[in-house]
Parts: structure tokens; C-alpha cells; sequence
């Protein structure tokens, strides 16, 4: 039987900082009556066997992929999901979490030669992205949340889902695990937050320039009910094809 709602298995969520949730991710698990169990990994907790869950969600971080001797947790968080991504099992990586799934699967993460993308930009869907069967639920060309200095190369035996004018790798796919460089959980509550963190807020001044928070605020208030509505049917779809959840009643 599909682990999904019959099995009654939560999903798993390794997380990063407490700042970076599953947000509408996790609005779409909880609407389909699903549980989660959320590791703070950054916090120093253990992080459980992903193979004990009915999938993986990886979320995002200030820290990089590469980062080990700082943050030795990184390698075992990095095997696990190997033998999660391996197996088959479901995965789905977001940004820092894309980044995990790519370096676990053996492929180089590293800062982004032309620095840092950030802001609401334009992401293309690559041919295989438009065939796929969850990435094919999106428009061609969506804005998305970019935040993020680091960049990867393509793992060996994945497939690119979408692309980005400045990181050509964006979304890619291997057996049931997908990583996405770009957010589309993020409301504009959770964006108002990230602003009021000083490392967040100082980030984003060096790289748009002094004066920029508000300006970058508008621009995800004004594309984040778009977004999050595209990210939860690419999730839900996610939900339904590799962990086997059931389809949400219509009416």
C-alpha cells in the first residue's frame, strides 16, 4: 500500500532555523488532514531516519551546503537524505534544501559566480520540466522568491525542471526527490519576518543596495498569493504521485 493518509505516517521536516518553516507547504499537509514531525537540526536535534516517514521535507537556511566544519551536523543530515533520495522515497528540497538534495546526491554546491540572486524573478520551465508530472502543473514562465548565494551543479541521473536567466539550475528531479532553488511557500507575513532578522536584512541591503527592504517587502506582498497557490498545487501534486496521498474531495 502507498504510505500516504491509510498508512497514517507522518512526514519528516528538517529544518534549518526557526525563521524558515514549511509555511504553505505545511498549510497544505495540515487542509489534507497529514501530520508532520519538524526537526530543528541547527538547535542540535538528532535528525530521525527519513525511511521511517512517508517523506522528507528539506527547508532553507542561512548556512551553505559545504559548510560542515561550522555545522558538522550537515554531513548526516546529507546522508540521510541520499538513502532517502536512493530508495525512491519522497524528498522535496527548497532552496538550502535543493542544495542538500544536490551535494547528497554527489554534485558540487557552491557560491554563485555572479553573487547572490535575489528578489521576485522570473523562472523558465526547462522541455523536461513541462512534461513532468508535477513540474508540468505550472505555468512556463513564473515569478518566484529568489534569496539565495549558492548555486549546484545538476546531480548525475537527474533531470532539470527549470532554469533562471542568472542560475540555470532551479528545479530538478531524481526518482521522487525534487529540489527547488526558488520559495513558493512564503506568504507575505513570513517574508515581513525574514526583513526583521539583522543578518537577513543585512544580507539583503549589501546585495540590492542600502534602502531596499521595503521596496523587496511590496514586491513579495504583491506576487506572494500567486505563488503560494502554485507552490501548494506543485506540493499537493507531489503529495499525491510519490507518497501517495489522496486527492483532496472536490466540492
Amino acid at each position: 500500500m502507498p504510505y500516504g493518509v491509510g498508512v497514517a505516517q507522518p512526514l519528516l521536516v528538517y529544518q534549518h532555523i526557526a525563521c524558515e518553516p514549511p509555511a504553505a507547504f505545511e498549510e497544505e499537509l495540515r487542509e489534507r488532514g497529514l501530520q508532520l514531525v519538524r526537526v530543528e537540526l541547527d538547535e542540535g536535534e538528532t535528525p530521525p531516519d527519513p525511511l521511517d516517514f512517508a517523506g522528507l521535507i528539506v527547508m532553507g537556511g542561512p548556512m551553505g551546503a559545504y559548510e560542515e566544519e561550522a555545522h558538522p551536523w550537515l554531513a548526516e543530515e546529507k546522508r540521510l537524505i541520499r538513502a532517502a533520495a536512493e530508495a525512491g522515497r519522497p524528498v522535496w528540497g527548497v532552496c538550502l534544501g535543493a542544495q542538500l538534495l544536490a551535494a547528497a546526491l554527489g554534485a558540487a554546491v557552491y557560491p554563485g559566480p555572479g553573487g547572490a540572486e535575489v528578489g521576485v524573478l522570473p523562472v523558465e520551465l526547462a522541455d523536461a520540466g513541462t512534461r513532468d508530472p508535477i513540474f508540468g502543473a505550472a505555468p512556463p514562465r513564473f515569478p518566484a522568491l529568489q534569496w539565495h548565494g549558492d548555486t549546484f551543479e545538476l546531480p548525475p541521473g537527474a533531470t532539470l525542471l527549470a532554469s533562471s536567466r542568472a542560475y540555470p539550475n532551479q528545479a530538478f528531479a531524481y526518482r521522487n526527490a525534487y529540489g527547488l532553488q526558488f520559495h513558493l511557500e512564503v506568504p507575505a507575513s513570513l517574508a515581513r519576518e525574514w526583513g526583521e532578522v539583522p543578518a537577513y536584512a543585512a544580507s539583503l541591503e549589501h546585495t540590492l543596495g542600502p534602502g531596499s527592504l521595503p521596496g523587496f517587502i511590496a514586491e513579495v506582498e504583491a506576487h506572494a498569493e500567486a505563488a503560494t497557490a502554485l507552490g501548494r498545487r506543485l506540493f499537493g501534486r507531489w503529495l499525491e504521485l510519490t507518497a501517495g496521498v489522496r486527492a483532496p474531495a472536490l466540492g
